[in-house]
């Protein structure tokens, strides 16, 4: 059989199997994301039924989804929206790096890993998946519910430091000296400084490039403008996944509505690709052995998530249904926590375990987050909250009724 034709059938009939994968997940109300990458344990190396010959598309595939991904996240927000999300959610901000980012930092030190390893390891438990948690309230019902602001704003704010937190990263892996590691981090931070402030001042211009009344001129126009950017300020050292966010947020009106829908298509596919890479280039044999760490890790820093939303919903006013909910909905990490893992991967600068045990951390927290998601909406839960009265409300019951959930009992 030629080559291009086992390709082909190797490629198609994985991609079938994600789509039934995807459907199969969603009819039980969970993320596809640990599906597709139990199909890249399965199907890679040292699986039950390696492919090899789709190993070089989805490497390629997979930085393609790295870059739709962090697109799709800019475009989301304009430069104003999120300079101002990011004043008002700072001091929330501050209490979720805190709280989330030094246990994985900690527990890379106290395994022995190193420093770097502490640096990569703090990202993964810190950053929440917002494509899983924007799923999730709106599966749920609570978009309209008093503290999903106070969940977004946080998700806002992991989001925009991600931008800076990339190039360091970047500087930190390449094996950078103090000096060129300083001044790597200098130029990365200032672009992305200098990028944010244009894109304020001038991004409706930029938008003004595009026309979104040819929507195959504007899917090519951004889909280039967007790759351009990301291969640049990959040569500049700040990440093409910082480059591809820059670009999301420079875009706004009705161009960023418009490519928003076109690009979803495109990036539900190769975020799919990417997810089942990890899988391919992580050996399903080292999993076992970093099991129990990475359950160790995942029940500490979902405890600390849900300490995060509790504290940042109750800061915000919200009372003790909607404080719950908010910490909740948190746990679950995703598409950031590979995208760090596998940064520090293709590096090779980094402790060999920390890829599978980036897999299993992310595999226990997208599957059990969306599950314990669901617990406030209980009715045995709703009584146990309102036998306790929150301060400053005049009962238990009143507190329910403040914590904004817009759903019936």
């Amino acid at each position: 059989m030629h080559d291009s034709a086992l390709l082909l059938i190797e490629l198609g009939a994985l991609l079938l199997l994600l789509g039934l994968l995807s459907r199969l997940s969603r009819r039980y109300g969970l993320s596809p994301i640990p599906l597709y990458l139990l199909a890249g344990l399965l199907f890679g190396h040292g699986g039950l039924l390696p492919l090899h010959d789709i190993q070089d598309f989805f490497a390629v595939g997979a930085e393609i989804g790295v870059v739709l991904l962090l697109v799709m996240l800019g475009l989301e927000y304009s430069a104003a929206e999120l300079i101002g999300n990011l004043r008002r959610a700072a001091p929330a901000g501050l209490i979720d790096a805190l709280l989330n980012a030094l246990p994985g930092a900690a527990f890379a030190l106290l395994l022995g890993w190193g420093p770097t390893a502490a640096l990569v390891l703090a990202g993964i438990t810190w950053i929440s998946s917002s494509g899983v948690v924007a799923k999730l309230l709106g599966d749920l019902g609570r978009l309209g519910n008093r503290e999903t602001p106070v969940i977004l704003s946080i998700l806002v704010v992991e989001d925009l430091a991600m931008a800076f937190y990339l190039p360091v990263l970047s500087a930190v892996l390449i094996g950078a000296g103090w000096a060129a590691g300083g001044v790597a981090v200098a130029v990365a931070v200032g672009t992305v400084t200098v990028v944010l402030l244009v894109a304020v001042r001038f991004g409706h211009r930029i938008s003004a490039l595009l026309s979104v009344r040819d929507p195959e001129a504007l899917l090519l126009g951004v889909l280039g403008l967007t790759l351009l950017v990301a291969g640049l300020a990959a040569e500049l050292q700040v990440s093409a996944a910082v480059g591809a966010f820059l670009v999301g947020i420079a875009l706004s009106g009705p161009v960023a509505h418009s490519a928003t829908e076109l690009l979803t298509p495109l990036r539900d596919v190769f975020a799919a690709v990417f997810f089942v890479f990890f899988g391919l280039v992580t050996d399903p044999r080292d999993i076992p052995p970093v099991l129990l760490p990475a359950l160790a890790l995942a029940v500490t820093t979902m405890g600390t998530k849900v300490l995060t939303g509790y504290l940042a919903a109750r800061r915000a006013g919200i009372a003790a249904p909607g404080r719950w909910r908010a910490g909740l909905a948190l746990m679950p990490r995703g598409e950031f926590s590979i995208v760090i893992a596998g940064l520090a991967v293709a590096s090779s600068s980094v402790e060999p375990a920390l890829a599978p045990l980036a897999t299993a951390y992310v595999l226990i927290t997208v599957v059990s987050g969306p599950v314990l998601a669901r617990v406030p909406d209980t009715r045995w839960f709703k009584r146990r909250v309102r036998r306790r009265p929150t301060a400053g409300t005049a009962s238990g019951h009143h507190a329910a009724e403040a914590g904004g959930h817009v759903s019936p009992s």
